[in-house]
């Protein structure tokens, strides 16, 4: 199994916009919101992914992730997953040490809620906070995608 280690926090300022290294153009639904196993379909510019992922506990989750044609994940967003979906632009920022913030803008109903994202190698690991990365919100339900997308 899969295991994704990630600690999630609200941004303060825009500054990783100009620190960011790629940006990228996400839509995603969910197929299943139960927290047992969330079930979403992503299309991240020109590639997709089907990922399932287990409770949270802590910042530890299962999480299994395959890549599925783009054209199928279009008509499992239109036919599947109804009004469980969120668009948003994510940034990428080096973190130093191998380590990458992942910055999301949410559109649409969301719009204005900016959330970084680090994931780590062990829930321990020590990383140094950027200048744009506010108070953590790991673990709390509302602000994990799938909520929002509900």
């Amino acid at each position: 199994m899969a295991k994704e280690i990630e600690r999630k926090f609200l941004v303060l300022n825009d500054s990783y916009k100009a620190a960011a290294v790629r940006k990228i153009e996400i839509a995603q639904g969910y197929l299943s919101t139960d927290a047992d196993a969330t079930v979403r379909v992503r299309i991240s510019d020109d590639a997709a992914w089907l990922t399932v992922k287990s409770r949270n506990y802590g910042a530890v989750r299962g999480e299994w992730e395959y890549s599925v044609p783009v054209a199928d994940a279009r008509e499992m967003l239109e036919s599947c997953c109804g009004c469980r979906i969120i668009e948003k632009t994510r940034y990428i920022v080096e973190a130093g040490n191998g380590l990458i913030w992942e910055v999301d803008e949410f559109h649409g109903r969301h719009q204005g809620l900016v959330v970084a994202e680090i994931e780590l190698p062990a829930e321990d690991a020590v990383f140094a906070k950027a200048p744009f990365i506010g108070r953590e919100v790991t673990g709390l339900p509302e602000y994990y995608n799938s909520s929002l997308a509900s």
